[in-house]
């Protein structure tokens, strides 16, 4: 039985509404868009709980910030540096979730930012962000839509996962079977999966004479063409351009698309479990998909920037100092930053890229263990 029938019975109103303009199926990319950031309704713009460690508090998922402030003031070097490199006092955060790594960066680099501007389409979780930043409130500010020209460090921790992704299945024997693209429809009222014969193909060919469902990701691939622009617009107007970093969880093209890998990677997460079903409790649950490096690499390649280096977070956070960290931290602190680490747990599931404008740099989170030549 669904804990919050108003919730769930507005947001679908709202996504039969979208089918009904649509001529009655709707794209999986443009449901997810609905079912995350519909306003007041989606799962990341209405006021259900969402981050936390224990499903006791309601919430759903833990992050790296919220697992061990660990994460954020070690992340804050490689930050720092980049700073230096580029010449500038900004940082931007996109997807500030509830504020976490936005203390824990401005708690280490101090002086070192003179403004913060968080990114943000959750108003609710903004709110959230004010009482947690609140002792840094001068240097603090959030912007509903990006400016024309930005410079500084950009940061992202989980937000390219939950980005609105493409579904495409394939159908027949062989590796040049017929594609479609899956979307969603009505069947006697629920939302039910229908496909539809498309012209979309996955980046690389996928051989295997079975069927096979993935994901391509092109609004995630625009917004880092976005972000590109932006900074390259501030370099021709003068500006010092910047840098970006990126953390999440995802694989290279090779082992996205690997022909063993057919059921996709959308997962639903809530009260720290787990399902393969976006089309239940919508809105109450987070909907997400791994990340394709590669397509986000040769997204900002492709717009102006050059890669600074791609590596799993294990080895990012080694190489910007974490040892140290843990040899100041208590026994529970090293316990808790073990998971940032672990192979099971964050620490070669998630990965990290970072870009920049201009000449690269051997930027320190690279050092060792850059794995750009897998992209």
């Amino acid at each position: 039985m669904t804990e919050h029938p108003s919730l769930t019975t507005a947001l679908h109103h709202e996504i039969v509404r979208a089918l009904e303009a649509a001529g009655g199926w709707i794209g999986f990319d443009q449901f997810m868009a609905l079912a995350l950031y519909a306003p007041g309704l989606g799962y990341y713009a209405n006021r259900l709980p969402k981050f936390g460690q224990m499903p006791a508090s309601g919430s759903d998922f833990v992050t790296a910030p919220e697992l061990s402030p660990l994460f954020g003031q070690v992340l804050a070097a490689q930050v720092a540096e980049a700073l230096d490199a580029t010449g500038t006092d900004e940082v931007w955060e996109f997807g500030a979730g509830s504020g976490a790594l936005a203390s824990q960066l401005l708690d280490a680099l101090g002086e070192r930012v003179r403004r913060y501007t968080i990114v943000d389409l959750s108003g609710t979780l903004r709110e959230r962000q004010q009482a947690a930043l609140a002792a840094h409130a001068p240097k603090v500010q959030w912007l509903n839509a990006l400016p024309e020209a930005m410079q500084g460090v950009i940061v992202g921790n989980e937000v390219l996962d939950a980005m609105p992704v493409k579904l495409l299945a394939r159908y027949g024997s062989d590796a040049d079977g017929v594609w479609h693209e899956r979307g969603v429809a009505l069947e006697q009222g629920a939302l039910a999966w229908a496909d539809r014969p498309t012209d979309l193909r996955p980046p690389i060919r996928i051989p295997g004479p079975h069927n096979y469902l993935t994901e391509i990701h092109p609004q995630g691939e625009a917004f880092i063409a976005t972000l590109a622009d932006r900074l390259l617009t501030s370099v021709r107007q003068g500006g010092k351009g910047g840098a970006a970093f990126f953390i999440d969880y995802g694989f290279p093209e090779g082992e996205y698309y690997h022909q063993q890998r057919h059921m996709g990677t959308v997962m639903c997460h809530r009260l720290h479990k787990s399902d393969d079903n976006p089309l239940a409790d919508v809105g109450l649950k987070d909907i997400t998909a791994h990340v394709n490096f590669t397509g986000v690499a040769l997204a900002g390649q492709d717009a102006g920037l050059n890669v600074l280096g791609y590596t799993s977070q294990g080895r990012f956070l080694l190489n910007c100092g974490l040892v140290d960290a843990l040899e100041r931290a208590s026994t529970p602190e090293r316990i808790m930053a073990h998971k940032l680490l672990a192979e099971h747990e964050m620490g070669e599931l998630f990965k990290v890229v970072g870009f920049c404008t201009g000449e690269p740099w051997a930027a320190r989170g690279f050092a060792h263990g850059d794995r750009c030549h897998a992209l």
